[in-house]
């Protein structure tokens, strides 16, 4: 399997994923350093990849999204954006009901 159709393969198979550099726990840039504050607060599960760790998935990534910077958010398949996207969206409370909708969870 090409990295393309690895990269469509995680997120149809992840409802929430962030495509970032480093982990959750360790995130090796701010951007995705907030970002992952953004999805951590809003308390439901996600799924990530580190790029670092995958040279195929970090050089195609782009090309799959024509979004060319990480961090990298996709929700039920679609591409939602960077970090500031995220981090508008968190501010203005719509991605707390985006991602309680791709889980199936009530929004608090």
């Amino acid at each position: 399997m090409d990295a393309l159709e690895r990269i469509k393969k995680q997120v149809t198979d992840n409802p929430i994923i962030l495509y970032m550099k480093g982990t959750p726990d360790f995130p090796q840039c701010g951007f995705s350093a907030r970002a992952v504050q953004a999805l951590k607060a809003c308390e439901v599960p996600f799924s990530y990849v580190n790029i670092f760790e995958d040279e195929e998935i970090y050089r195609a990534l782009p090309k799959f999204a024509n979004w060319p910077t990480f961090p990298q958010l996709y929700v039920k398949g679609e591409l939602v954006g960077g970090c500031d996207i995220t981090l508008d969206l968190y501010q203005s409370g719509e991605l707390q009901k985006m991602l309680s909708e791709a889980v199936g969870k009530k929004a608090a």
